[in-house]
């Protein structure tokens, strides 16, 4: 059986759009990164879809022109939905995002995926987007990688999340807000141990910034000099064959003993390190003794 294939080339020429589903990707900072084809599906669209239509207005007015704007974001998502995709039929609707790539930690995923089983025509105008530009600029590990978004804001459920993924081989990247940027690099000292990282904030603008190090060191700089605005932080690839040192062993160790059993603490470090379970069981017995016998 052959499956039908959707064809989305589209003749930049025609001055009406064909009907369907426009996902356009905007400029994360400065707009000259808007490209020529979304500018263009931009001035042709019936309707934009957007998250906040002061944020579009300003592109809009950069590019010269004024379009019907709809607000659809998370508040609004499922009541609007089913009011906008009989519409895709007979209208073109262009969804867009405050910055960078729609669906990427933004609304729009449930759209494209009813659009689609609806028969509607769905195509993708690709561009900016802050995870892989962060990634660009790092000098991390880029043959494999890992986007995670924004990690819980309760410190437990921040670190169970990153439980999860400690011992995966790839460069992690995350998003975040300034305010909680301290208490989240703490966090992954913590569960990831001291691995290389970058934030980046300001990307494309005139004040863009990257700074790699050492987690360790990033807290220490971060407390001294607290940023503004929201921000990418990548971070290293687990990587087992690395030798690790017995003291970077017991604060992992440690670390994983005020919030877990000595079990369970023993299996993250191992899935951090690749050290054997069992040798580092019995050196968590030891540290939990010390602890008791201490007090």
């Amino acid at each position: 059986m052959t499956l039908p294939v959707q064809d989305n080339t589209q003749d930049v020429q025609s001055d009406k759009l064909q009907p369907g589903l426009y996902i356009v990707a905007t400029p994360i900072g400065n707009l000259s990164d808007l490209s020529l084809r979304a500018a263009d599906i931009l001035k042709r669209a019936d309707l934009i879809a957007v998250e906040d239509s002061r944020v579009t207005a300003k592109l809009l007015q950069h590019i010269g022109i004024k379009r019907p704007m709809i607000a659809y974001h998370d508040h609004n998502a499922d009541y609007l939905r089913p009011q906008l995709l009989p519409r895709l039929n007979h209208e073109a609707i262009a969804l867009v995002s405050d910055a960078g790539t729609p669906l990427i930690s933004d609304p729009g995923f449930k759209l494209v995926r009813d659009a689609r089983k609806a028969g509607a025509y769905v195509t993708t105008i690709p561009g900016p987007c802050a995870a892989i530009a962060a990634l660009t600029l790092s000098g991390l590990p880029s043959d494999r990688f890992l986007f995670i978004g924004f990690l819980p804001p309760k410190e437990n459920a921040r670190k169970k999340a990153l439980e999860e993924v400690a011992g995966i081989a790839a460069t992690l990247i995350f998003y975040e807000t300034s305010p909680r940027l301290i208490s989240v690099l703490t966090s992954l000292h913590q569960i990831l141990g001291d691995r290389e990282a970058a934030v980046t904030r300001e990307i494309t603008k005139k004040f863009e910034e990257c700074q790699t190090a050492p987690l360790s060191e990033l807290i220490t700089h971060y407390q001294e000099k607290p940023p503004k605005g929201e921000l990418v932080i990548l971070v290293s690839p687990a990587n087992k064959k690395t030798e690790i040192g017995e003291d970077e062993v017991k604060a992992l160790l440690e670390a994983a003993l005020k919030d877990h059993s000595v079990g369970k603490s023993a299996a993250l470090v191992a899935k951090q390190t690749g050290l054997s379970r069992q040798a580092l069981y019995d050196l968590a017995m030891q540290l939990r003794q010390q602890s008791s016998s201490d007090v």
